[in-house]
């Protein structure tokens, strides 16, 4: 079954992520492509870069970055195939152990998703 998971942060302008934590999240990578279980991951560009589409009351608007301040922002995702949602959130604790090594005084989550299908 595959899961997504997102890497969502509350603290957008704390700077950009330790030479030392994007080498370790390679090294992760690594270890879950040899596994056989790491599908894709990435990170994204931050909201100057982005755009917004919404629909409201009927009509699609699109708005261009920069947004209004949010409460969190995804910085990245990793799709994994694995059996079970049990090591899905293995492979995220993983991953977020290692900001707390890495990157002391970030802060955020890691949403696991099932895909569908």
């Amino acid at each position: 079954m595959k899961f997504m998971t997102m890497v969502k942060t509350t603290k957008a302008d704390i700077g950009a992520p330790p030479m030392a934590l994007m080498q370790a999240i390679g090294q992760l990578g690594a270890e879950a492509g040899a596994a056989g279980v790491l599908v894709t991951q990435g990170g994204l560009m931050g909201k100057d870069e982005s755009a917004f589409i919404a629909i409201r009351q009927g009509k699609v608007m699109i708005t261009d970055g920069p947004f209004a301040e949010s409460k969190e922002l995804v910085g990245g995702y990793a799709v994994y195939d694995v059996p079970s949602k049990a090591e899905a959130v293995d492979w995220a604790t993983r991953f977020a152990k290692l900001h707390t090594e890495h990157w002391p005084g970030w802060e955020g989550e890691i949403e696991v998703r099932p895909i569908f299908g």
